[in-house]
């Protein structure tokens, strides 16, 4: 069963994405918080396998409330609740650790597919992304530790790194490749040394900004 915190400042849509999470036969919302501070509070106690975060929220915003828990290495594998207008607040808060987005009108299967994707590791930072999403990144200062001049990528890990891209998991690279997973496990490995980042999202960033996805 995947545990999840939700976390939102809108009564209505707390109910609305808990009633259809509870369709859902492998995922449980466990707590939910409605605004940042509570989160700050909650999250490191419920320790849920994944977090859905708003990011607009009083007294502490979800931007704030990810970035805390990420510094105090407490963020469970988070999901940003988004509208079409939060483009910088997104892009913000995946740079702080979260693993991807949701608009806030997602279908119940594209809510447990991404639920039960980070939950095994994945990220939801896809090229399918906004346009302007990804334009931002040119116009936004890195606020994490990466190489500005990172090692070049095999053709492999190029491979693999659009892959992680996609949101994949390691054992559906290596299944998609028809390799081992702990092939894929060594590559992710080298593919964060060379770029010079400490996780996947990171990296998945870091490509889009290299313009190697």
């Amino acid at each position: 069963m995947i545990r999840v915190v939700l976390v939102d400042d809108q009564t209505l849509v707390r109910q609305g994405v808990k009633s259809l999470l509870s369709l859902a036969e492998d995922i449980v919302v466990v707590a939910e918080a409605n605004d940042g501070q509570q989160a700050i509070d909650l999250i490191p106690e419920i320790a849920p396998d994944v977090v859905l975060m708003d990011m607009r929220m009083p007294v502490k915003s979800g931007l704030e409330a990810v970035q805390e828990l990420s510094a105090a290495g407490r963020l469970p594998p988070t999901i940003i609740l988004t509208t079409f207008d939060d483009d910088e607040l997104v892009l913000a808060g995946i740079k702080a650790g979260a693993k991807g987005y949701l608009l806030k009108d997602v279908s119940l299967e594209q809510l447990v597919e991404a639920i039960q994707v980070v939950s095994k590791g994945g990220s939801l930072v896809q090229p399918a992304m906004s346009q302007r999403l990804l334009s931002g990144l040119e116009g936004m200062s890195n606020h994490f530790v990466s190489l500005e001049r990172p090692d070049p990528l095999t053709e492999r890990e190029t491979e693999i790194l659009r892959l992680m891209a996609g949101g994949f998991s390691n054992k559906e690279i290596a299944n998609s490749l028809h390799v081992a997973e702990g092939t894929i496990k060594n590559h992710v490995s080298n593919i964060l040394s060379k770029l010079g980042v400490r996780d996947r999202t990171r990296a998945v960033l870091k490509a889009f900004e290299l313009k190697i996805v």
